[in-house]
């Protein structure tokens, strides 16, 4: 009997990360750029009992456990914004940015000037080009962004002089799934990671945000499929409970 309960327990935890994990998703439907998590669930089996006292091998029980988690990096939508900072990225590469911490890695590119005139996140962490961060004069104007990322504008009120800013610095990842999300819509690289150069295909459009790659109605059916298998666990072993508890009670009903 006290298999029931371990099986229905171990099934009701990892429901439990999983809905985690939806409810995070859902949370951040509207997150610029923001990648949806995913749970990977796998079979545990328990092969034989470790008692010595038991005269043969116990039948293979079979749990549930989360054994990983993985992160869909499928292109989101792009949304025109009119503002001429923001920028999407068309592709699989990310914006570098400068965090207390370190570099670190977004493809949140709602962009914007702080008082120093550095091109910033939303968070106020400084994108990084080629030669590190972007700076822009007091007097540009018409500040343009090509597809490979290089920044212009128009330097000065009178003579406006195409002047360069910078070029976007654009990495990418041999091993994607190895990211770590670090909050604020920031990831942090391991070595493992293999972090790269991006080139050709990817491309920047300005004037546009990545949107958030969450389906919210899929996410909205799976977070009921899980609670009702939840309620579903939960009520087993209600009955399991009730089952065990007339079982005691009717062997300590001895005959005097």
């Amino acid at each position: 009997m006290a298999n029931a309960a371990l099986v229905g327990l171990s099934s009701q935890m990892a429901l439990s990360r999983e809905l985690d994990s939806i409810a995070n998703n859902i949370a951040n439907t509207n997150t610029t750029g923001f990648k949806s998590d995913r749970v990977v669930f796998q079979e545990y089996l328990s092969p034989v009992a470790r008692e010595n006292r038991f005269g043969g091998n116990d039948r293979v029980m079979r749990f549930v456990e989360d054994g990983a988690s993985w992160r869909d990096y499928s292109q989101g939508a792009i949304q025109q914004t009119g503002n001429p900072l923001d920028v999407a990225i068309d592709g699989n590469a990310f914006l570098v940015v400068q965090t207390p911490n370190g570099e670190r890695y977004t493809r949140g590119g709602a962009l914007q000037i702080n008082n120093q005139g550095q091109l910033v996140t939303l968070d106020g962490s400084p994108v990084l080009g080629d030669g590190g961060p972007i700076v822009f004069q007091q007097l540009d104007r018409g500040i343009s962004i090509t597809p490979d990322g290089r920044i212009t504008a128009m330097q000065g009120a009178e003579k406006m002089l195409d002047s360069q800013r910078g070029r976007l610095r654009l990495v990418s990842f041999a091993q994607p799934q190895l990211l770590q999300k670090e909050g604020i819509n920031l990831y942090s690289a391991p070595a493992a990671a293999g972090l790269q150069q991006a080139g050709y295909p990817n491309k920047v459009v300005q004037g546009a945000v990545e949107k958030s790659n969450v389906n919210s109605v899929i996410e909205m059916t799976r977070m009921i499929e899980i609670t009702r298998a939840y309620s579903h666990i939960s009520n087993l072993l209600s009955q399991h409970n009730d089952l065990r508890k007339s079982a005691i009670e009717r062997l300590a009903d001895v005959p005097t």
